[in-house]
């Protein structure tokens, strides 16, 4: 692999980084979408990338964007509604803080009431 092929394929993860981040940043408080449905909404742009790499995406995010803006990584959640396992308590306590709907256990966010797509805003 040349040189140039390093930089086109860094090139294009920057790129998928952005979008995911920035479509990240626009979920309202109280709100959440899935790393499926984030994947989606990207690659109607990108025409790539998938759940995991929205999820490496965010695990290897500060929790702000390149600009310095905040990220809400706590409003993206798995299929089930569960915040990711490593950062329960701090997402849980973070959803529960802008009043996101949560199951009756308290442990998943209600997606059915919670979710967000993004041609809704």
């Amino acid at each position: 692999m040349g040189a140039t092929d390093v930089d086109d394929r860094a090139a294009r993860a920057a790129e998928y980084a952005a979008a995911v981040l920035a479509l990240v940043r626009r979920i309202p408080a109280a709100r959440a979408m899935t790393y499926g449905l984030v994947a989606e909404v990207v690659a109607e742009s990108l025409h790539r990338g998938g759940p995991r790499q929205v999820g490496a995406v965010l695990a290897g995010s500060s929790g702000v964007d390149d600009d310095g803006a905040p990220v809400p990584w706590w409003r993206v959640v798995n299929a089930a509604g569960s915040p990711p396992a490593h950062h329960l308590d701090a997402a849980l306590a973070a959803l529960r803080a802008e009043g996101c709907p949560l199951t009756r256990e308290g442990r998943r966010v209600d997606l059915r009431r919670a979710v967000w797509f993004p041609e809704a805003d």
